[in-house]
């Protein structure tokens, strides 16, 4: 599928203290503004498509995701927290190289990065009330509403939304009581396997253990008892030091 923005040859990036990557310069300067512009680095990629893999049996279409993120690989690193992106043809869902990918935003509204989130958005209301058995069915407005309530809160705190943290806000999302701990649908054996860490502990506690007593600082009794059995030692060898002088001074007289 065609991609927008064909002026867009290269851009440098930097990366911010909170470890997200911000765009700093780019080839066109006509058609994008670097003000707050975000570009999803590949280990959010790699997680971003991990979350997308669910939505495939909800009908998920690979070229809107194609569309909507324009791919770079890395060209030059200039320090200072600081790369240079070129672009490349590949395409994110089949490449099996590092690639950044930065959001098709020229058109926010009805662009292909709009249209990719709205069909993300449509196919996680529709997996949740497939796995959920809520009172009343989810609704995309619903959802929509309580994601941009956060973001304005985000935007009126001074913080900047990462593009990265949109999409993975939608594809995250659980309605507020119905979060589900990963564990929860494993088995409860009993027995050994509800501790199944318990005799790791042990084996270091006696490790320890073995430790504080090899420690010279805490054989206080030790000491206590060497320093008797050296104190008799020396008592009886005075006390002999002193017989063999008696016994000279009474050949003498």
């Amino acid at each position: 599928m065609a991609k927008s923005a064909p002026q867009l040859d290269w851009c440098i990036v930097r990366l911010s203290k909170d470890l997200n990557w911000w765009v700093k310069e780019t080839s066109d300067t006509v058609h994008w503004d670097v003000d707050g512009l975000s570009i999803i680095d590949p280990r959010q990629v790699s997680h971003m498509l991990e979350l997308l893999e669910p939505l495939r049996d909800y009908g998920f279409d690979a070229d809107l995701l194609d569309a909507a993120f324009i791919s770079f690989g890395i060209d030059k690193d200039l320090g200072k927290g600081q790369v240079r992106l070129t672009r490349v043809n590949d395409l994110l869902i089949e490449s099996e190289d590092k690639l950044f990918a930065l959001p098709d935003i020229m058109d926010e509204e009805t662009g292909p990065y709009a249209d990719f989130l709205d069909h993300v958005m449509k196919l996680r209301v529709k997996m949740l009330n497939d796995m959920y058995e809520f009172e009343q069915q989810l609704t995309v407005d619903e959802v929509e509403d309580e994601l941009r309530e956060e973001q304005n809160n985000s935007l009126i705190e001074g913080t900047a939304v990462h593009l990265y943290n949109e999409v993975i806000a939608i594809l995250d999302y659980v309605p507020a009581g119905w979060e589900v701990d990963e564990d929860d649908d494993k088995p409860d054996a009993g027995g050994e396997d509800e501790f199944p860490d318990i005799e790791d502990h042990e084996a270091e506690d006696k490790e320890e253990a073995e430790k504080l007593k090899a420690d010279a600082t805490l054989r206080w009794d030790e000491d206590d008892e060497e320093k008797k059995e050296t104190g008799e030692e020396e008592s009886d060898s005075e006390d002999e030091e002193t017989d063999e002088e008696e016994d000279e001074d009474s050949r003498t007289v």
